[in-house]
């Protein structure tokens, strides 16, 4: 491979080169998580994954690039992009069918499998273009420090502009399929860009024809490649609206045969209604629904994760009560609106709670903490921190009911006991139920207050009491971890949680749902 000197517009090219499959490296690794989470959840173990398989790729690209880029003679930087633009365009093909078959590995070694899977093949060959341009970057010994250098910097430059144009711009107008597409047909129009000017030291044949039949051969897969990941529904269930957010896939299905309308985000189900009468089909929204009859009179409160909007529905209708909302997903939002019946009685604010509540003015009579996704914990808004937070926005008899998903295990479950213990450094006073009596995989409502909390309060009915009862079950708190914003291993806990989640969502609407 000889290495002539590179004038001041080939020097320029090289470093576009390096810029564009920098900024490609990080697109991968961010849709990376878009493209799994539906299946596994946005957890940490889905994110150390990605990252792990990023740089176990990149790695094996700078070793194996640095020996290619030495011993080349009739291949050069256009073969190496080509290839990886095509193996981009694979991956919304092969997503389905990669998830389904490491499904038997569980949460964390089907996600690290399939990720390896998935995205490896392209980002090592990504990880090659660096030792490549740096070889024909330099034309002698002492330059290769400053060349090496140069290269490397405008790559990560690239990839910080990758990462910025993607989470700015990019997500919100494009679905992750459609920007994966995009960016392979972005690198093979690189690769022939490339290639015109290699012509001159590999040959015009040797230059273009891997690159041309790489990108007809995009071509030709484009429809199979597009219609890959859509969901049509099945006999289980008919998809009224989907939306790719920035928090996920948003979706309201049909269950015609149960009268189920179900709101899911990725593999949450976040709200159910009936598809008659719109009435709520989540018990554990109904132990919250008498809350207000317990302390009365409540005048104010505040609901956290508005899912399909139902209990705000009930705090309105029934008890008149002026409630603000608080939803991290327009997408969520929206869906509440025009499939549930939703309509704001007070603020409907869309952020993030941990910054949203900052500014929020109190004092409320009730907070609902209903944050629960099936695929992840909130683990930043179950803290101590988070907690005093919410106190400050209580009144002086107000209630904060927080609802969470686990396994009881006889009341001696740890990630229960952590929440338990956790609220118990913040409220002195604490009740816990449980939604559906004798399952151990089961909504928990926990009610923490820093007042009396009358669980057979005057305005409650006999038989409203007899079942709040049935369902007021004990818990072991003593062995349980405080969580802080320091130490909180929640989604660690939670592990045995998410694949049950999983497991369930898979038998009530089948695979094709998480699968995109």
């Amino acid at each position: 491979m000889s290495n002539s000197p590179l004038h001041a517009s080939g020097r320029a090219g090289l470093f576009l080169t390096v810029f564009m499959t920098g900024a490609g490296v990080m697109v991968i690794e961010l849709l990376g998580t878009r493209m799994i989470a539906p299946f596994y959840g946005a957890s940490l173990y889905v994110w150390s994954s990605l990252i792990s398989v990023t740089m176990i790729a990149l790695a094996i690209g700078y070793f194996v690039g640095g020996r290619w880029a030495d011993r080349a003679e009739r291949t050069g930087l256009s073969l190496i992009i080509a290839l990886a633009a095509f193996l981009t365009l694979l991956i919304p093909w092969l997503t389905r069918p990669v998830l389904l078959a490491t499904d038997p590995l569980g949460l964390r070694g089907g996600a690290f499998v399939s990720a390896l899977i998935l995205f490896s093949p392209s980002l090592t060959l990504l990880g090659m273009v660096g030792p490549f341009a740096i070889k024909l970057s330099t034309t002698q010994l002492d330059g290769v420090g400053a060349s090496s250098g140069s290269i490397y910097a405008v790559s990560t430059l690239g990839s910080v502009v990758g990462t910025l144009v993607l989470g700015f711009f990019l997500f919100p107008l494009l679905g992750s399929r459609e920007i994966l597409i995009g960016l392979g047909f972005v690198l093979l129009l690189l690769s022939v860009v490339v290639a015109f000017f290699e012509q001159k030291r590999l040959g015009a044949s040797a230059a273009f024809v891997p690159c041309v039949v790489l990108t007809i051969l995009g071509l030709c897969l484009l429809p199979q490649i597009a219609g890959a990941g859509h969901v049509k529904g099945n006999s289980k269930f008919k998809i009224l609206s989907e939306h790719e957010s920035l928090y996920g896939w948003v979706r309201v299905m049909d269950q015609s045969e149960k009268d189920l309308r179900v709101l899911t985000s990725d593999a949450s189900a976040i709200g159910a209604a009936g598809i008659a009468h719109g009435e709520n089909r989540l018990t554990y929204q109904s132990i919250v629904g008498l809350i207000p009859a317990m302390a009365p009179p409540m005048k104010r409160a505040l609901i956290i994760g508005l899912g399909a909007g139902l209990m705000k529905k009930v705090l309105s209708d029934q008890y008149g009560i002026e409630t603000d909302t608080l939803e991290i997903d327009p997408a969520v939002a929206d869906a509440a609106v025009d499939f549930f019946g939703f309509t704001p009685a007070g603020m409907s604010i869309i952020g993030d709670a941990r910054y949203e509540i900052r500014h929020l003015k109190g004092p409320y009579d009730l907070i609902i903490h209903d944050c629960f996704t099936g695929g992840t914990e909130p683990s930043h808004l179950l803290t101590v921190e988070t907690l005093k937070q919410l106190r400050g926005l209580l009144s002086e008899k107000g209630i904060l009911a927080l609802n969470f998903v686990a396994f009881y295990d006889g009341g001696h479950n740890p990630s229960l006991a952590a929440v338990s213990k956790t609220l118990r450094q913040v409220f002195s006073q604490q009740a816990f139920f449980v939604a559906d009596p004798g399952e151990n995989f089961n909504d928990y409502i926990f009610l923490a207050a820093n007042q009396p909390i009358d669980l057979q309060a005057k305005s409650l009915l006999a038989d409203q009491i007899a079942w709040l009862k049935e369902r007021n079950v004990p818990l072991d708190s003593s062995k349980g971890i405080i969580l802080t914003d320091n130490f909180n291993p929640l989604e660690h806990l939670q592990t045995a949680k998410s694949e049950q989640y999983r497991r369930l969502i898979v038998e009530m609407f089948g695979p094709e749902l998480l699968v995109r």
